[in-house]
């Protein structure tokens, strides 16, 4: 397996009424957080982005949907998860997107990744990710949501 780049998306996925979903990691239970994914190969960020929303949530989202925020976070992966990476990476750049859809989307979870989905209002989605720059990207989007 290659290593995986260490450069990914973030993409806050919400309502019209500032409605967050969190999906819970399979391998740390309790870990609630956005979608997030690598970027692989010559993909642009949208594609990232537009891909990774649907392997984890099922969602099927155009690019043109997405917001990018033009934001990136550059933040130490974790210890544990160093291995998936290249010999002496340390770091990940983050690129925040944001994601609209209607209430009562469905979504189905991949197994692998993810053991429960949650909607709650996006004060309560930002107090539950264990991530500062998950928190910090949903308090910026449900700022700027009319």
């Amino acid at each position: 397996m290659k290593p995986k780049r260490p450069e990914s998306v973030l993409v806050v996925i919400h309502t019209p009424a500032r409605n967050v979903l969190l999906l819970e990691r399979a391998s740390h239970p309790g870990y609630w957080q956005s979608v997030t994914g690598s970027r692989e190969d010559d993909e642009t960020l949208a594609e990232t982005a537009r891909r990774e929303v649907a392997e984890e949530t099922g969602i099927e989202a155009a690019t043109a949907g997405l917001t990018d925020w033009r934001l990136s976070n550059r933040f130490e992966i974790f210890a544990e998860w160093r291995h998936r990476y290249a010999d002496g990476v340390t770091h990940n750049i983050e690129h925040v997107f944001s994601l609209c859809v209607p209430d009562g989307t469905a979504v189905t979870l991949a197994p692998d990744e993810h053991l429960a989905y949650r909607w709650l209002p996006w004060t309560d989605a930002a107090a539950a990710c264990f991530s500062w720059s998950n928190r910090d990207a949903i308090l910026l989007v449900a700022g700027s949501t009319p």
